[in-house]
């Protein structure tokens, strides 16, 4: 399928698989780029060494195009952009808008630059600043997340900018595909249903809950590091939600300790990532700290397996899917229903 999604990128097919902290790693982003889809891996739970070593995994297994997510915000963000042009990555995500300077810096290195948004003044802003794609995120869809949802969202951006825009949130099959082609997009971005796949790394016990979840089952909560995020209710997030903010306050603090452990970070690297986080997005010094949980309580069930003891990031999708096909197979499978429903609807 032709769009300017895969013309931009070089891919196949129109499908993006996104950054997922602990879970697009090297083996699920080959895994994607061997279906002929978009795998991005996600470097904001890597350090540079690992980021560059992850790449050179990827590159290793596959000729197929691939990308880095990259955290806009995070100290060291000018050396992961120097591994990605030395590396020679395709494509460069965003989960917050890069500025102007990072993004001139990779389009000048022949990087294509797609950034993730949640409202069209931010589509707006990176299209302006030279942005050659957007990836657009309605409130379905899973981890930090906008409230308007992808119907309403998607069609506002694609009138706003002239730059091709990837709609996500709410995706898992050919109808959704065919659906955002409608509302104007050039294709579509999909974690959730990504993440439930054999090749995905999460452990099995973390997919069995995924799987047995409803639509009812996904919640938006602040409870975890103070912003709205999406992800499955569990019993931990219920003793999050009645936390009082002292204990919440402590909790933040062990965590911003266990994720400097797991990071290698100093502990002057995390109060320079946190003072831009805070000042880009206009977080308090406590729900900076409460961010500092997210990727500890998200690699306990991720990595760890641990369903009691972790948090489990999720898009409303998860409650209708139900299988565990390989890349391949969901690739194959999205592809071939959208071109059942683009036939029958043609006249």
């Amino acid at each position: 399928m032709d769009t300017a999604l895969t013309r931009l990128t070089g891919v196949r097919y129109p499908i993006v698989q996104t950054g997922m902290g602990w879970v697009a790693g090297p083996r699920l982003v080959t895994a994607t780029a061997r279906a002929g889809a978009l795998g991005i891996l996600a470097s904001a739970t890597m350090t540079t060494g690992e980021l560059r070593a992850a790449v050179r995994e990827v590159r290793s297994r596959t000729d197929a195009p691939f990308g880095v997510n990259l955290r806009a915000d995070a100290a060291d963000a000018r050396e992961r952009v120097r591994i990605i042009a030395e590396e020679g990555v395709r494509v460069a995500s965003f989960a917050l808008a890069p500025s102007r300077e990072l993004i001139a810096e990779l389009k000048d290195a022949g990087v294509v630059v797609v950034p993730s948004v949640g409202a069209r003044r931010h589509a707006e802003k990176v299209a302006a600043w030279g942005a050659d794609a957007v990836v657009v995120q309605g409130s379905e869809g899973g981890g930090h997340t906008g409230g308007v949802a992808t119907s309403v969202l998607v069609p506002q951006v694609v009138d706003a900018v002239d730059i091709p825009v990837v709609a996500a949130g709410g995706f898992h099959d050919g109808r959704g595909l065919v659906a955002a082609l409608a509302y104007g997009a050039a294709g579509i971005a999909m974690g959730t249903r990504f993440l439930l796949t054999s090749d995905s790394p999460v452990p099995a016990a973390v997919k069995a809950a995924y799987l047995a979840a409803t639509v009812g089952d996904v919640t938006v909560t602040t409870a975890v590091d103070g912003l709205p995020h999406r992800m499955l209710r569990t019993d931990l997030v219920a003793t999050l939600e009645r936390a009082g903010r002292v204990r919440a306050f402590a909790e933040a603090v062990r965590g911003a300790a266990r994720f400097r452990e797991l990071s290698g970070l100093s502990w002057s690297r995390l109060v320079r990532d946190g003072r831009a986080m805070k000042h880009g997005r206009g977080l308090s010094w406590s729900q900076v700290l409460l961010a500092a949980n997210t990727p500890v309580l998200l690699r306990a069930a991720m990595v760890d397996g641990r369903t009691d003891l972790g948090v489990m990031a999720s898009g409303q999708v998860a409650g209708v899917i139900g299988d565990l096909p390989s890349c391949e197979e969901l690739v194959r499978r999205v592809m071939s229903e959208a071109q059942r429903v683009r036939e029958r609807l043609a006249p």
